[in-house]
């Protein structure tokens, strides 16, 4: 099966404001989260990338847009990778959701929440992993595809083929604009990298 690139989506305003945007239409990249969509693109250029998909929603398919570009690609949507439904909780500031005792719930005892209104993080990962699962089966062994997707399903993906528990999957992390690569392959599955930032650097500016 594929070597299988995870990027996460740039930075939008719910982002920067910290609020979770979940299923929210018409949530666009803001001018660091194109920046950051191109400067994955220009990263990935030289990589043999066979196809691109991406979660539906806006702030994903603009940041697939420019990878499928550089590889002569059009993008294609998969609704098997689109954000969790975080129900009743969209659109709040996470620092109002953080005082909640459900917060405490979902970081550390996740395999048993499910948002109001919204999916069990259980069945999102489901979804996310049957949805790769789905994809790795129509490519050859060889090839590389890129799946842009949200933080909270890459991180559930990670956890799954990595044999972690789902109530730890809250100790991984995925940026903005990152990457991560799984090899699926029939004997086995590998994490070669986890939240690669481009954004990353270091000394003086």
């Amino acid at each position: 099966m594929p070597l299988i690139l995870l990027v996460r989506h740039g930075e939008n305003d719910y982002v920067k404001e910290r609020r979770l945007p979940g299923r929210i239409p018409g949530i666009h990249l803001n001018k660091r989260g194109r920046k950051q969509a191109k400067r994955v693109a220009k990263f990935l250029k030289s990589a043999p990338i066979g196809a691109v998909y991406s979660s539906p929603l806006e702030r994903t398919i603009e940041t697939a847009q420019p990878i499928a570009k550089a590889h002569g690609l059009a993008v294609t949507p998969r609704d098997g990778l689109i954000e969790t439904d975080v129900g009743k909780w969209q659109g709040k500031k996470i620092k109002k959701l953080q005082k909640l005792d459900a917060w405490r719930k979902v970081q550390f005892n996740p395999s048993r929440f499910r948002f109001p209104g919204g999916e069990r993080l259980e069945e999102c990962q489901h979804r996310f992993v049957q949805e790769i699962e789905n994809l790795a089966e129509t490519h050859a062994p060889m090839d590389m595809i890129v799946c842009v997707s949200h933080a909270d399903p890459i991180k559930l993906a990670v956890a799954y083929y990595l044999g972690m528990p789902l109530d730890m999957y809250q100790r991984l992390n995925v940026s903005p604009a990152s990457i991560s690569a799984l090899l699926i392959a029939d004997h086995g599955s590998y994490l070669l990298a986890l939240n690669y930032d481009l954004s990353l650097t270091f000394g003086k500016h």
